[in-house]
């Protein structure tokens, strides 16, 4: 009798684990499912910084991009493709008429992007017809990149600025968007430049 009691109880709670087990795997398949629908939405109303961390690839942030300045209002938007992009993601006009061009990279905070974007992007200017460069990145950057974008006059937008601008984005506040995606880059002299 009491072997019979011990043998319910343990069958019992061998199904009483499987129902947890199935619990909990439908649960992360709603919450994945969710997260999944964000992503492949790309819609920059419900995209967080923490999505962007968590997208599959540098593509997915530069269509994230796209629908971003094209809900900014831009015009003439042209995603590149993939392996003959000549150095940028994105080309769209911005609200005075200038051609730019945007390279999007989607780095940890633990990768700064370093000098190949800016050189990638400044050279891309000039296939593209552009006035102007930007990088934008989820990351940050290396020293020797915010050197060499100064004195070339490359944008950089790192994780605090693009966090700004989803939130800006959010709050409905899209000049304030576009301004910080168009302010004037200081360009400084290189220690090589010849003085008069």
């Amino acid at each position: 009798m009491l072997l019979e009691q011990l043998s319910a109880y343990r069958e019992l709670g061998i199904g009483l684990i499987v129902v947890l087990v199935l619990l909990a795997l439908i649960i992360r398949g709603v919450i994945r499912g969710r997260r999944n629908r964000i992503l492949r939405d790309l819609d920059p109303r419900k995209i967080g910084i923490q999505d962007i961390d968590r997208m599959e690839d540098g593509s997915e942030f530069e269509l994230y991009l796209q629908r971003l300045l094209s809900a900014l209002g831009y015009k003439d938007i042209y995603k590149t493709t993939g392996s003959r992009d000549f150095g940028a993601d994105l080309v769209f006009t911005d609200r005075e008429g200038a051609r730019v061009v945007i390279q999007a990279k989607r780095y940890g905070i633990q990768h700064p992007v370093g000098l190949g974007a800016v050189q990638e992007i400044y050279t891309s200017m000039r296939y593209y017809a552009a006035d102007k460069s930007v990088v934008i990145t989820s990351g940050r950057y290396t020293d020797s990149c915010k050197t060499l974008a100064a004195v070339n006059g490359v944008k950089l937008l790192d994780r605090n600025d693009l966090v700004d601008m989803i939130d800006l984005f959010k709050t409905k506040r899209r000049e304030d968007v576009m301004d910080l995606i168009e302010s004037k880059t200081e360009v400084i002299a290189s220690k090589w430049s010849k003085t008069k």
